[in-house]
């Protein structure tokens, strides 16, 4: 790992701008590669099946969903026909695929570097990669997940929507956006421990506030202001509308999302960048 000690001293003034965080990443690709590696792996170290469980945990959750919402519940979104009980669950699990990626990665994000003093105080070390390799370690998770959806949705259908291609175009916004957010807390969860108690509570509201259990259309006109503020709700409908419908994205809202996401990013990076030469002297 030689070039990790090209990074600057922690307590110096650190690059804020978008070109420095490019370069920071390209230049610890590697790092970042092996400590994603470590970690996905980690998760289930000393378990007998070992890195299955990555694939068979959201199996197993495709067929909670299916029992609960098509037979208890007999839950519907809104369409006619006999699959529409298989196809509630697969809808469904779109949006648990996207709240999920979003609440570990925010949810993980406060205690990066609390966990990680060693990096800090002991090693010139580039922090700025740590809410990337949690970013990367979900995408992992996120990606067997949707590859089980769309395994799910050709045994209940038969065929696969053509416009599944778009996912990635949908998701690298939203990954962009979730990144800013988690350098953010990151920063903040050094100076301030009650933001992970807090934010926990707000990434549960957010999945509420948002159309994972419910189509849009079920919410009032007078309330659906607050689902169309909600980051998730662009993100999770337009993954349905490429993954299930099979439309085309809406790219004036994925062009504008994509701006605003960059913008998220960059301010989250700044902050990181400027408050992280305190972080020695904290923890």
């Amino acid at each position: 790992m030689t070039h990790v000690s090209t990074t600057i001293n922690p307590h110096a003034a650190q690059p804020t701008s978008l070109v420095a965080l490019a370069k920071s990443l390209w230049r610890n690709r590697q790092l970042i590669m092996q400590m994603t590696k470590r970690e996905v792996v980690g998760r289930y170290k000393g378990s007998a099946m070992g890195l299955a469980w990555s694939f068979f945990n959201p199996v197993f959750m495709l067929v909670v969903y299916t029992f609960v919402f098509s037979v208890v519940f007999k839950a519907r979104w809104g369409v006619g026909g006999e699959d529409s009980k298989t196809l509630f669950a697969v809808v469904l699990f779109v949006g648990m695929i996207v709240h999920g990626l979003f609440a570990e990665v925010v949810n993980r994000a406060p205690s990066l570097i609390l966990s990680n003093v060693n990096y800090v105080k002991k090693v010139v070390f580039p922090l700025e990669i740590l809410p990337v390799i949690s970013m990367a370690a979900a995408l992992f998770h996120s990606m067997v997940s949707l590859c089980v959806l769309l395994i799910a949705f050709v045994v209940f259908n038969g065929y696969l929507q053509w416009t599944a291609i778009f996912i990635p175009l949908i998701l690298l916004p939203f990954v962009i956006f979730t990144l800013g957010l988690a350098w953010m807390l990151a920063s903040i969860g050094v100076f301030l421990r009650d933001v992970g108690q807090v934010i926990g509570m707000v990434t549960t509201v957010m999945m509420f506030l948002a159309p994972v259990f419910y189509p849009v259309t079920a919410v009032p006109e007078q309330f659906r202001h607050w689902l169309l503020a909600n980051p998730l709700t662009f993100i999770i409908e337009q993954s349905r509308e490429v993954l299930i419908w099979g439309h085309l994205p809406n790219w004036i809202g994925l062009g504008i999302y994509t701006v605003l996401a960059i913008l998220v990013a960059w301010a989250g990076y700044v902050l990181f960048q400027k408050t992280r030469k305190g972080f020695a002297d904290v923890l």
